[in-house]
């Protein structure tokens, strides 16, 4: 099989899960789903974690920001300057594919590929979660939800936030790995 045919393949399978959220009916999820999106834009929910995490966690908190916030800038700073550009994926029709309106949020005027929201909320939870290992399991799930809310209000093909997903975490391991080396911890 051709990488051409790969990837026709791989997009009618994108198009083909888009549309199904699309069309399930979830009007009781819909405002809120539409809302935790909107809290994502320019990572303000992960930066309130951040403000948390350090006026309470104590020295470790503090850590665990710097180390979520660092992930956050270089992911954010790769993918928009480096990897959208390349991609060059458009946005996903939303009226075509009949996503309801109560689910819209503004449609970014960025390429597609992959999800920054995505990336960035998965690079967060990596990097806190790095120091502090307990903030793992909330945070992916927070990152989880976010990675969703984009397909749910139809800004984003799911591959957009698989692809976004995978690169904040391992950007952010990166992103730790040179943090560690510099605080001397590795």
């Amino acid at each position: 099989m051709s990488w051409r045919q790969t990837r026709r393949d791989l997009h009618r399978l994108d198009l083909t899960v888009y549309t199904a959220v699309a069309t399930s009916p979830t009007p009781s999820l819909d405002s809120g789903i539409r809302k935790l999106s909107d809290a994502a834009n320019y990572s303000r929910l992960s930066f309130g974690i951040a403000a948390g995490l350090a006026a309470f966690g104590g020295c470790r908190g503090r850590r665990a920001a710097v180390h979520g916030v660092a992930s956050i800038a270089v992911t954010s700073g790769v993918l928009n300057a480096f990897v959208k550009p390349l991609a060059r994926r458009h946005r996903p029709d939303r009226l075509a594919a009949e996503v309801p309106e109560a689910r819209h949020v503004r449609m970014p005027e960025s390429h597609s590929f992959p999800s920054g929201h995505s990336a960035a909320a998965f690079a967060f939870a990596a990097g806190a979660g790095h120091v502090m290992h307990w903030t793992v399991p909330p945070l992916a799930l927070l990152a989880s939800s976010v990675a969703y809310s984009r397909v749910h209000t139809g800004v984003h093909y799911p591959g957009d936030v698989l692809i976004g997903s995978i690169c904040g975490v391992l950007i952010a391991t990166a992103t730790n790995s040179v943090i560690d080396r510099l605080e001397g911890r590795r």
